[in-house]
């Protein structure tokens, strides 16, 4: 069962002390660096965790958590997270064919289901939500107005792959919109949708609105009613075949914790 918070673990909360004195340190934008999860570590003898873990996470999120990344290291000396970011969906079939990976974020519960159903985890917890929003290049020189526009075949759009979760999402709103979209391409991923219009390659894409405010100057949003009515819900897990199984729930914790502040702030609403 999904979680809105999980029971903190034992052996964890006494680690976690530390974390929350420092919840406000910010980090910079860049991707965190370092090995693949290392073998299991053990918290030390003032009960902090330590070693190396690797996080599989979906595009979406790559600024805040690379933030909460280095927000979490510097809370625990002695810990390293390496991130791999991408579509939820692509990760999720990595997690199962045995990638070494130690906790899995995804954007959308359908996604984190594949995995859960796999047996390679158990109780997600929800930490975030988000919406879509039309991005268009600064001017808005197609004069990009709201849905209908991607019904369009004269002008330039892009969606996500129907089977990502922002492609899912996509497909909804338009259902409720009752239009048939006419895209000239569709992306592996919400980033890769958002570069187009970022190179002017493309006149408007169906975006998260927390990766409109995110490209800061390169695009603008355009808002759309429907959008309220589709949200996407974020789970994050520790998996089971997680080689720093300590690191990996300490982390979900702190993203659950501390890191909602950096969430809320990226533009990510409550779980």
């Amino acid at each position: 069962m999904i979680m809105k918070r999980r029971i903190r673990r034992a052996l964890v909360a006494t680690g976690l002390a530390g974390a929350v004195a420092l919840a406000g340190c910010s980090g910079g934008s860049g991707t965190t660096s370092g090995p693949a999860a290392s073998a299991a570590a053990s918290p030390s003898a003032s009960g902090k965790v330590s070693g190396d873990i690797t996080v599989l996470a979906a595009s979406s999120l790559t600024e805040t958590f690379t933030t909460i990344g280095k927000n979490f290291e510097k809370a625990n000396p002695g810990t390293k997270v390496t991130f791999s970011f991408g579509s939820s969906s692509t990760l999720a079939t990595q997690v199962n064919q045995g990638a070494p990976a130690d906790v899995f974020a995804s954007a959308d519960q359908k996604t984190m289901k594949l995995v859960t159903d796999a047996g390679n985890a158990t109780d997600p917890t929800l930490f975030a939500t988000n919406t879509l929003e039309i991005a268009v290049p600064p001017g808005n020189p197609a004069k990009i107005t709201g849905l209908r526009d991607f019904a369009d075949s004269s002008k330039k759009t892009v969606l996500c792959a129907k089977q990502v979760p922002c492609g899912s999402a996509a497909q909804q709103v338009f259902t409720l919109a009752k239009i048939t979209p006419k895209p000239v391409s569709y992306e592996t991923d919400v980033k890769a949708a958002l570069t187009k219009v970022e190179q002017n390659e493309a006149d408007a894409a169906l975006v998260y609105k927390t990766d409109v405010s995110s490209a800061g100057d390169k695009v603008q949003g355009v808002t759309f009613p429907q959008a309220q009515k589709v949200i996407n819900q974020y789970p994050i897990v520790a998996l089971k075949e997680s080689r720093n199984s300590a690191a990996a729930a300490a982390f979900v914790d702190y993203v659950t914790g501390p890191g909602e502040q950096v969430l809320q702030q990226a533009g990510f609403g409550a779980p």
